[in-house]
């Protein structure tokens, strides 16, 4: 897993690699990294902060982890939620529903802001939120 700051460097280069593309109509649900990372975030019981990064598998470049400004809930504190937790995307507002309390993300395990996240991390935050984890 990788920062998706750190991996677009290489995405960058292969895309403009490539040869060009026919346009198609446009994807009203399509959208960029770039975009969503100033959305907001929020549980269902309230407001927790705000999206700060992506985590990609870089073999597949799904996203596996949002990284999360949590500063409305605790000032400093950054936390993971895994892709798979996310629920509803508000796209008018520009805000992220997760499946997850208030409760449970500020008593998630700390993130420090690392490129990488480690295997024994993943771990901790799966057994945290009691959700198995992805392969």
């Amino acid at each position: 897993l990788a920062s998706a700051n750190a991996a677009a460097a290489s995405v960058k280069a292969a895309v403009t690699s490539q040869p060009a593309i026919a346009a198609a109509a446009p994807d009203v649900h399509l959208r960029s990294m770039q975009e969503i990372a100033t959305y907001k975030i929020a549980s269902y019981d309230g407001e927790i902060g705000e999206v700060e990064d992506f985590f990609v598998e870089t073999d597949d470049w799904s996203i596996r982890y949002v990284g999360v400004d949590s500063r409305r809930l605790l000032p400093g504190k950054h936390v993971l939620i895994s892709a798979l937790w996310l629920g509803q995307f508000n796209w008018a507002n520009r805000v992220v529903k997760v499946n997850l309390t208030r409760e449970q993300i500020k008593n998630s395990p700390d993130y420090e802001k690392v490129t990488e996240i480690s295997r024994e991390y993943e771990t901790r935050l799966h057994e945290h939120y009691g959700q198995e984890k992805s392969v």
